[in-house]
């Protein structure tokens, strides 16, 4: 999921043996009105606990200093590991915690199995066009667009305006998309 250059988020489609499985897939009109029809029930209520755990992890990135302009600067500049270990980390535990998933056959909360569909390759382009894009805007803002909300959060206004941003380059996507090379 790391890498992907389309909105990630878990659905929940029924398989031709009339189960649900669970997937993880980019996001499109249909999956977002559904997401809305939840809400709309009230069955989005658990959607505290995203905010409470997101409310946590932003907590986590500040006191970790991982949001800092001057440490991604160190990054960027090659000038200090403590970024390239916070982001190395996590690699690792990604791929630990998606081998874990495949090898023991864990089940979404719903009991739902978990599958991870294979990604393909093509030429590459969408992969070093894309983190190109992504590497350029996040050494010019100098936030990645993971704690921008944490960002805002703590007092830091200005990146108001990079989240609107990041909205509009994320809507205009979802508009080209179609006429992308893909």
């Amino acid at each position: 999921m790391v890498g992907s250059s389309a909105g990630v988020h878990e659905r929940s489609p029924v398989s031709p043996t009339g189960q649900g499985v669970t997937t993880f897939a980019a996001t499109d009109g249909t999956e977002a009105s559904e997401a809305g029809a939840e809400l709309r029930t009230g069955r989005g209520a658990g959607l505290v606990v995203y905010l409470m755990f997101g409310t946590l992890f932003g907590i986590v990135l500040m006191k970790a200093q991982v949001v800092s302009w001057f440490r991604i600067q160190e990054m960027f500049r090659f000038q200090s590991f403590h970024m390239f270990g916070v982001i190395g980390t996590a690699v690792v535990t990604a791929a630990a915690a998606l081998q874990l998933i495949r090898r023991t056959g864990l089940r979404a909360a719903n009991g739902q199995p978990i599958t991870i569909p294979p990604k393909e390759m093509g030429r590459g382009t969408r992969y070093w066009l894309g983190g190109t894009l992504f590497g350029l805007g996040w050494a010019l803002v100098g936030a990645c667009p993971g704690p921008l909300l944490a960002l805002l959060g703590s007092g830091k206004g200005v990146f108001g305006v990079v989240i609107v941003g990041a909205v509009a380059g994320t809507w205009l996507y979802g508009a080209l998309r179609p006429r992308l090379p893909h």
